[in-house]
């Protein structure tokens, strides 16, 4: 329905024959649709397509409400938000209602008033999808008045009485009705709190000083938690955890090209005045870092490893190169191996380490960075194939790299070391950038596999037989 063809009275509606259903049904109808034109049911989120998304498809079909349970960073949230893309493009209620009404069926004293005095003449206007959204994130200051309601004190001193429900001013939850309500981190809620909520699910009443509300919201009702404080500490009622009728776990991507399709998606790019070339490998290393900070035992794994460590670690891979190509005057910005020290600030901001002692945090997380660097070596290239290399280096040759040394600088080793060229094929390095990045990567391999000898010289590194 156009927004021209749209009706603006109660009349002009039921005239329509548009009916309005509750936000369940409204919802499934919408998910068949989606399924069956094949449509992408969440862009955006990925490895979830034969894990977790099968649990919410179900859920929504069953008109059951959800809790997702799982640690930072496993997209919860960007997942509730986009089940607002399930509701229609517009939805009709009452205009001049503190809470969204339905035009033929209120359930205040003030929307029951409005069409009662006015009747088909009663004017409309109508939610899109981002406004029947709401949000809170759960902590120990929330009270009723923000998820229910309160008496407005003002609405007392113009003369009504404590009793009459036109006190209330209403809270979070009843002004989305007809829409989505989520609340994240919901074991945080106090207990008294989560009763009210559970009151507004279940019974569909509350008391708001001393006085009875009957509200028969339509009101879908989602949270999100970490599997800790939902589980294991008790920080949620029984009652309340039974009345979610889905409870869908999520995870951190299960394979690295999720974890890469991710951080592509979400990095904040370069300027657009600069060429910028991100060689494969490196991708891949970055995200193994990630992956092995999640299996580490020096890393805190109750607090988990967002995907966002990912995101702000290749962020800052890029960064440096970015900075080493305007120092060096070159156009291309192409990260290498000795950027890699450089997402230990950023690292460190987002893993909870088990045992901090003074230097300690820096080894483990370069000790991550070596595990991906030389996870991702052994996976391209065979030792075997690399011994021209290695045997050149035993001849008494040695290699000087450095994160701010010019990309022109690597040519000339093409010629110096032989089977480098060779070695350079697979990684398909095409441009001077790529060309030294490759390098770095094939030495640094080489050198952790205990082929090379490697020596910090100043600000560079050297490699030798």
């Amino acid at each position: 329905m156009s927004t021209v063809e749209r009706p603006r009275t109660v009349g002009e509606l039921r005239e329509s024959g548009y009916r309005p259903m509750p936000v369940r049904e409204e919802m499934r109808k919408n998910l068949i649709a989606r399924i069956r034109s094949g449509e992408e049911l969440f862009p955006g989120v990925y490895g979830y397509d034969e894990t977790v998304i099968p649990h919410i498809v179900n859920a929504i079909l069953a008109g059951q409400d959800i809790i997702f349970l799982g640690e930072r960073g496993q997209a919860k949230s960007r997942i509730i938000r986009s089940l607002t893309a399930l509701l229609d493009d517009a939805y009709p209620v009452l205009a001049d209602c503190e809470i969204p009404e339905d035009p033929f069926d209120p359930i205040t004293t003030q929307g029951r008033q409005i069409l009662a005095q006015q009747g088909d003449d009663a004017p409309l206007v109508w939610l899109d999808r981002g406004q029947r959204y709401g949000e809170k994130l759960a902590t120990p200051d929330i009270t009723i008045a923000d998820l229910i309601g309160e008496v407005d004190p003002i609405k007392v001193a113009e003369g009504r009485y404590l009793s009459d429900e036109l006190t209330i001013h209403y809270g979070l939850v009843p002004r989305t009705n007809h829409g989505i309500f989520c609340i994240n981190e919901l074991p945080d809620l106090a207990e008294r709190i989560q009763v009210g909520l559970l009151n507004i699910m279940e019974e569909r009443d509350v008391q708001i000083r001393g006085y009875r509300v009957r509200l028969p919201l339509d009101v879908f009702v989602v949270a999100s938690a970490n599997p800790e404080d939902y589980t294991n500490r008790g920080r949620i009622i029984t009652p309340l955890k039974d009345r979610y009728g889905a409870q869908v776990r999520t995870h951190y991507p299960q394979r690295i090209e999720h974890e890469i399709d991710i951080v592509e998606a979400e990095h904040h790019p370069v300027p657009a005045d600069f060429s910028v070339s991100v060689p494969a490998y490196m991708k891949e290393i970055i995200a193994e870092i990630t992956r092995l900070a999640r299996r580490s035992p020096d890393v805190n794994q109750r607090s988990g490893v967002s995907v966002r460590a990912s995101i702000a670690n290749y962020e800052s891979m890029l960064a440096n190169s970015l900075r080493r190509a305007i120092v060096n005057g070159e156009e291309e910005a192409v990260p290498r191996v000795s950027d890699l020290p450089f997402v230990v600030p950023t690292l460190s901001g987002k893993v909870e380490l088990e045992t901090i002692e003074d230097g300690r945090e820096d080894q483990i997380i370069e000790k991550l960075i070596q595990g991906a660097v030389v996870a991702v070596f052994n996976r391209l290239y065979n030792l075997a194939d690399l011994e021209p290399i290695v045997a050149r280096f035993k001849a008494g040759i040695s290699v000087e790299v450095g994160e701010m040394t010019s990309s022109e600088d690597y040519k000339g080793l093409l010629n110096t070391i032989e089977g480098l060229d060779e070695a350079l094929q697979i990684v398909e390095a095409g441009s001077p950038g790529e060309v030294a990045a490759g390098t770095e990567f094939i030495l640094e391999g080489l050198h952790l596999n205990k082929r090379l000898n490697k020596d910090r010289v100043g600000a560079k590194i050297q490699y030798r037989g």
